[in-house]
């Protein structure tokens, strides 16, 4: 008797019914910011929270998940991720105000979520419209900009665990540190109640508008970049290593280092994720000849390198 392959039972018909939807060999060049990467092997856009759950509670436990945002801070290797790739939707990027609070879903963007505080009269949130990427992503990294941080106005994050059991979260059952946290892996943000404090929302808008003109005037937003590349070594500025180093407009293939602030990779046009890669490591290995410190990544990169 001949054994079925792999070809013979692809995974989408090994997966549960859901009511989001299911997309085979889906292209994942298109839904991060590089603009690179090979295809999900299945890509799945759950229909809410509920649906999301039981998607994890009925998948194979041999089927691996890898969630991804609006990929503001990822590379996705060329060849592309096995397994279930999910990406959260428009029902977990609703945004709203509940007295000094704000409910941000994990798919709504940091960007939005601010102007939803400021338009409320809420300040404390100013700092996430020089952040890019969404409120899911703002969890899972930390992220922090301009004097302040996520880990400072989280009030509970809202997290499915690897078998779709839900969890409320403070900030100390997150164990956040310096650009993430301490939760296992794979656990999956679908929201947050962040704190605000009443302002006037035309004092909110200015403070706003400053982050946003400082942060077009030193970072390359209007290129295919994936925001800072690497993390800030204790008591110093990754940037200055790598400008020391000598590695401003360095350029391997269709990737460069940005000549505007040199902590940023570029894809010219043309680049492949391994150009990306490539070059990265080149920046962190000359970093590491000239000033001794080896450079950690802060874009996630995840997915397989082409044979």
């Amino acid at each position: 008797m001949r054994l079925l392959s792999v070809m013979d039972n692809p995974l989408i018909t090994r997966l549960p019914e859901i009511r989001g939807s299911y997309r085979e060999n889906a292209l994942l060049s298109k839904t991060n910011w590089f603009g690179v990467g090979g295809p999900a092997e299945v890509l799945f856009r759950p229909a809410d929270s509920e649906d999301l759950a039981m998607f994890l509670q009925q998948k194979p436990e041999d089927v691996p998940v890898t969630v991804i945002g609006v990929g503001s801070n990822l590379l996705v290797r060329d060849g592309g991720i096995d397994g279930v790739v999910i990406r959260l939707g428009r029902m977990f990027a609703q945004v709203n105000v509940h007295g000094t609070t704000i409910h941000a879903g994990a798919g709504a963007l940091s960007y939005n979520t601010a102007q939803m505080a400021s338009s409320a009269g809420l300040a404390g949130l100013e700092f996430l419209v020089g952040i890019p990427g969404t409120i899911g992503g703002a969890l899972a990294m930390n992220a922090g900009a301009y004097g302040n941080e996520t880990a400072a106005v989280l009030i509970r994050a809202e997290v499915l665990d690897e078998q779709g059991h839900f969890h409320e979260l403070s900030p100390q059952d997150m164990g956040f540190v310096y650009r993430g946290t301490n939760l296992p892996e794979g656990w999956i943000f679908t929201g947050a109640w962040l704190q605000g404090t009443p302002d006037d929302p035309a004092v909110i808008a200015e403070r706003m508008a400053v982050i946003s003109s400082n942060r077009e005037a030193s970072q390359p937003i209007k290129s295919r970049t994936s925001g800072s590349t690497f993390v800030n070594p204790p008591g110093q500025k990754a940037w200055q290593l790598i400008d020391a180093a000598g590695c401003r407009g360095l350029q391997i293939g269709g990737a460069i280092v940005s000549e505007k602030h040199c902590n940023f990779l570029i894809n010219l046009a043309n680049a492949t994720a391994n150009d990306l890669e490539t070059l990265g490591e080149e920046v962190r290995r000359r970093v590491y000849e000239r000033s001794g410190v080896m450079l950690e990544w802060e874009v996630k990169r995840i997915g397989k390198q082409l044979a």
